[in-house]
């Protein structure tokens, strides 16, 4: 989540861990070939780096779990372990897991990730809204790899559900924490996190997302996300076209074919996608027109492709059901397998909010998640799936007789 500059406190930490990932280059890798290792590295010591971060720290001797770094690593950090032969979870993924169920544990009397001190009245409960979520997507995910729905998941679900909006224009969603930072920590991130809600209860083992007793949340969640949908920008829109590949019938197949071809057509030439323009809620504003294009420090945003957009939608795409060979995909997973750095084995993305340094903390986050769903998307093993998107094959066409 949201933290200040403290380089005093973590300067030497960082330096240090980053030097350890800059030993281990390994070089320019080939065309259609992609560092392993190297990528392992970076997300392993970028998490050492957030856990020891004093702004991170909370009460208890816990830490916040951000969407930025930690969130991401737990999704991600599975996939290298077959490649790299490890027999089982690093030891940054159990510290996670550890934190995250102790912090469970102790719902009832522990802080939340903001209190009132310092901040608007309403950060405490949009901490917690944001940090159940948080916790319920990263046991779950531990739980789908075991086959087995773990009593401290079903607490954080149930923790989850009890801080659900029953009225009101967010009713089915849940309080968001707002910083002004996209795309995770914005009004409309709101949307954001109730697709990753919807994302956890389609991936818990045992079929709980049938369980009787939360069909009726399940029902106001659904009615939100649908309800909501148009007014969503693009990068939303990818993590309810995730949440609907594990959650039936979230989505139909219309629906997912239309998301699908917006995807398609805003895919550039050279393979990947960009988050700034993706970002920005639907709609036109004198201010989303000018975040598409300026931070609030008045540099300009990039207009490059980036591995956060291109790593999501890529993962999400094949999520989906469509294959390497597909066009799109293809061209995604090629424009992610050319653009890991050589020297630390991240995924190239900046910050929506400022130009930030890329040697600071803060300078880190984009590249931290854009390396995960990296990883996630060049790990995915997917067959066609038989499903027509139709028009996908006549888009890439016209997209590259246009230049665009």
């Amino acid at each position: 989540m949201r933290s200040g500059f403290q380089r005093r406190h973590w300067s030497a930490l960082l330096l240090a861990t980053m030097s350890l990932v800059a030993c281990s280059r390994s070089g320019n890798v080939a065309p259609g070939k992609w560092n392993r290792e190297a990528a392992a590295q970076y997300l392993d010591q970028r998490q050492v780096v957030w856990m020891a971060w004093p702004s991170a720290a909370r009460d208890h001797g816990t830490f916040c779990i951000s969407c930025h770094t930690g969130l991401p690593y737990v999704l991600a950090r599975p996939a290298l372990r077959s490649a790299l032969a490890e027999r089982g979870p690093s030891d940054a993924e159990r510290k996670i897991v550890e934190n995250v169920a102790e912090r469970v544990r102790l719902w009832s009397e522990i802080g939340p990730y903001y209190s009132g001190e310092g901040y608007e009245s309403a950060k405490p409960a949009e901490s917690r809204g944001t940090e159940s979520i948080l916790n319920a997507l990263i046991l779950a995910s531990n739980d789908a790899r075991e086959g087995r729905l773990s009593d401290i998941t079903r607490t954080a679900f149930n923790n989850m559900w009890a801080l659900q909006l029953r009225e009101g224009n967010a009713k089915g969603a849940w309080p968001w924490l707002d910083f002004d930072l996209q795309p995770w920590e914005t009004a409309d991130a709101q949307y954001y996190g109730a697709a990753m809600a919807a994302l956890a209860i389609g991936i818990a083992p045992e079929d709980y997302r049938s369980s009787s007793s939360i069909q009726e949340r399940v029902d106001l969640l659904s009615s939100y996300l649908n309800r909501e949908s148009s007014k969503q920008s693009l990068m939303n829109r990818v993590v309810l076209l995730w949440a609907s590949t594990k959650l039936p019938g979230l989505l139909n197949s219309d629906q997912q074919k239309s998301i699908v071809r917006e995807l398609v057509k805003e895919q550039k030439a050279d393979g990947g996608w960009e988050l700034p323009s993706n970002a920005s809620p639907e709609g036109w504003s004198i201010r989303s027109t000018l975040k598409k294009h300026l931070r609030s420090d008045w540099t300009r945003q990039s207009e490059e492709s980036d591995g956060y957009a291109t790593g999501l939608i890529t993962l999400v795409l094949q999520e989906m059901g469509m294959s390497r060979k597909t066009p799109s995909v293809d061209r995604g997973l090629v424009w992610l397998s050319r653009n890991q750095n050589s020297e630390d084995g991240s995924w190239y993305s900046s910050s929506l909010k400022k130009n930030r340094s890329s040697s600071s903390n803060i300078g880190h986050f984009m590249r931290d998640a854009a390396a995960a769903y990296a990883v996630m998307a060049l790990s995915k093993d997917t067959q066609a799936s038989g499903i027509d998107f139709v028009g996908e094959n006549h888009q890439q066409d016209s997209l590259r007789s246009s230049g665009k």
